[in-house]
């Protein structure tokens, strides 16, 4: 059955609703120097709006704030039609140390910073961008709740953060009365699904939906790079520069990945598919998965994205994509698993598990 952006998902815990693939903005603006320019980037938001999406996401340091100027810009005249979010917790000033982490002080300046560029009086979902190990999370749950209760953003979410610290915010938040958590965003892909282990049952089972980031590997998935370029790579560790750099400082391009990506090749000539909508499609078969975020630097490419709702992936596909992307058992599931620990568990008998644990 053919799906489209205008078939909407609640998200996580809340009864907002949302597209079941998500725009992003990394790529708007030139600034880095792989992106799309303001003619391309107005092009790749008007096609996602106008199929029906409806869920864009920013950060305050996409393309050094070129990101929200532009897309401030370009939603101004459907700004009700669209669910904006922005992060804050990365620097906006190399030079001082509170223009960046998870304090309440850089909390309240991102976000101005973020309204000012977006040219808008409040975000919809505003997301810590990533745990920065030292900021005690009372402070972040409690600053983040001034904040919805002000009225300048309306739900909170959490990126790139360990399960463990999101379980004990989400717990102090529904102890407290604070505002909760209802989204997740972490990097998840075929080349990447450590995250199974505990972040993505954390999402499941605490009422956060997941917004997968980098689906496609930064690319890898596409088919885009091969061993050549494992064995050619450079020392880039930083989002400035070109596009196969930021892949390469990312850790996703080795000889193993390059093995994953061949597969979906190869499921994409059997289901007449792309290799990147095979593999947008296979994050959204996890039940923890709301809206992966579509990361396009031509509407062409998000033209070709958006056909992952329409790919449709058989027993025998999902199986041979698991297996070689599996990323194998972690210790307490590694030891509970064995036929030994089962048996001292369960005995003889056959119980089956809830969805999604």
């Amino acid at each position: 059955m053919s799906r489209s952006l205008a078939d909407y998902r609640l998200l996580g815990r809340s009864g907002l609703r949302v597209s079941p693939l998500s725009l992003g903005t990394m790529t708007f603006g030139e600034d880095w120097g792989w992106g799309a320019g303001p003619e391309e980037a107005r092009r790749i938001l008007d096609t996602y709006l106008d199929r029906g999406g409806n869920f864009v996401d920013t950060s305050v340091n996409y393309t050094d704030g070129s990101a929200e100027r532009l897309l401030g810009r370009f939603v101004k005249d459907r700004r009700d039609q669209v669910v904006l979010s922005t992060k804050y917790t990365m620097t906006r000033d190399r030079r001082n140390p509170n223009a960046g982490g998870n304090h309440r002080l850089n909390m309240v300046r991102s976000l101005e910073a973020s309204l000012r560029r977006l040219d808008t009086d409040h975000i919809d979902l505003f997301y810590l961008h990533g745990w920065d190990y030292t900021t005690a999370h009372e402070e972040v749950m409690r600053g983040l709740d001034d904040l919805v209760r002000s009225g300048k953003i309306t739900y909170v979410g959490i990126a790139n953060t360990p399960a463990w610290r999101i379980s004990a915010m989400q717990t102090l938040a529904d102890l407290r009365g604070w505002t909760p958590l209802v989204a997740l965003q972490s990097e998840y892909s075929l080349v990447q699904r450590t995250v199974e282990h505990e972040l993505l049952p954390m999402a499941f089972d605490l009422g956060l939906g997941v917004l997968p980031w980098s689906a496609l590997g930064g690319g890898l998935l596409t088919g885009k790079y091969g061993r050549a370029d494992v064995a050619e790579q450079a020392g880039q560790d930083a989002a400035v520069g070109t596009r196969r750099g930021v892949i390469q400082s990312s850790g996703n391009l080795t000889d193993r990945n390059v093995g994953i990506a061949d597969a979906v090749q190869e499921v994409a000539a059997q289901v007449g598919a792309s290799a990147a909508q095979v593999a947008i499609a296979w994050t959204l078969l996890n039940p923890a998965v709301v809206s992966p975020v579509l990361g396009a630097r031509t509407a062409r490419q998000l033209e070709d994205n958006l056909g992952a709702l329409d790919v449709v992936l058989d027993r025998e596909h999902v199986e041979r994509l698991d297996a070689v992307s599996d990323p194998g058992r972690t210790f307490p599931r590694a030891f509970m698993d064995r036929p030994m620990a089962q048996g001292l568990i369960f005995g003889d008998a056959r119980v089956a598990g809830r969805r999604g644990l």
